[in-house]
């Protein structure tokens, strides 16, 4: 049975899931473009830029909490209520992951960012965007191949992900640095390389949706 045809005859209850998915993929954007600003701040505007950690964290918990709370009442949903469950807790997960990067931001009190810290904030923006637009292909029921093509530029994405990482890690081990240094930074790369990891994982479970049902 074909998505869209599913949803129009689902009541709106059923429907909701979608908007909670929408809500998930947002807070996930802003919480990257968040990263990017911390970034690309100074000292001074990073502690005002993570007061926003704070609401996009409340954000992604409703997001979450309101999807389970929906998929436990309901008896029709319009997906398999274990991908429900899947989307909601891994858009949650990637939310939660990008703003721990956030805060270990502030807490390490690294002056400047490199340019691997750089590179690896617009791809994660780039991600997070591509996300969004496939979460809302799938509420649009999107012709097939358009939900496949965005999940390969997030794969793509991934791809350069796994390659700055292994550029850094080999940067960041050539003795240039004190220990101290290198565990702060190298809890940094893999903080983003576990986000981009999960809006792949996210774009894998979606294209086996939306082809369970074509």
């Amino acid at each position: 049975m074909r998505l869209g045809f599913l949803a129009k005859i689902l009541p709106p209850p059923e429907n909701k899931f979608y908007k909670y998915f929408e809500d998930g993929a947002e807070v996930c954007e802003l919480s990257s473009q968040l990263f990017y600003q911390i970034v690309h701040s100074d000292l001074r505007q990073r502690e005002e830029y993570l007061i926003h950690a704070k609401t996009y964290k409340r954000r992604a918990v409703e997001a979450l909490e309101g999807s389970l709370a929906l998929l436990n009442a309901t008896f029709i949903t319009p997906i398999d209520r274990d991908d429900i469950q899947l989307i909601s807790t891994y858009l949650y997960k990637s939310t939660k992951v990008i703003l721990k990067a956030c805060v270990n931001l502030r807490i390490y009190k690294i002056d400047s960012y490199n340019e691997i810290v750089k590179q690896q904030a617009e791809i994660l923006i780039k991600s997070a965007e591509e996300l969004r637009a496939l979460i809302s292909m799938l509420k649009n029921n999107a012709r097939l191949r358009d939900i496949t093509a965005c999940s390969s530029r997030i794969k793509d994405i991934e791809n350069r992900g796994d390659e700055i990482l292994f550029n850094a890690t080999e940067e960041i081990f050539s003795g240039k640095y004190d220990a101290l240094y290198v565990l702060k930074l190298r809890d940094i790369y893999k903080g983003i390389e576990n986000a981009l990891d999960i809006c792949s994982v996210i774009s894998d479970l979606i294209v086996n949706i939306v082809l369970k049902h074509r």
